[in-house]
């Protein structure tokens, strides 16, 4: 039986955690950055973690 092949633009966005959580990025955070306040900004800049809604589907994308 052939390999699951992991889905490329969620390998590029996400990753596990070694407790099992998904971290990602923050969006808003490509163009349009004069209109937001530096603090806005910084704070953009933090990781976060994938919404409790998502991670199974995102587990599922990352399976190799």
């Amino acid at each position: 039986m052939p390999r699951m092949k992991t889905r490329s633009g969620a390998k590029k966005r996400f990753r596990i955690t070694s407790s099992g959580k998904v971290k990602r990025a923050k969006a808003f955070r490509s163009h349009i950055l004069t209109s937001k306040t530096t603090k806005r900004k910084r704070n953009l800049r933090k990781g976060d973690l994938a919404s409790k809604a998502d991670v199974k589907a995102v587990k599922i994308m990352l399976q190799s």
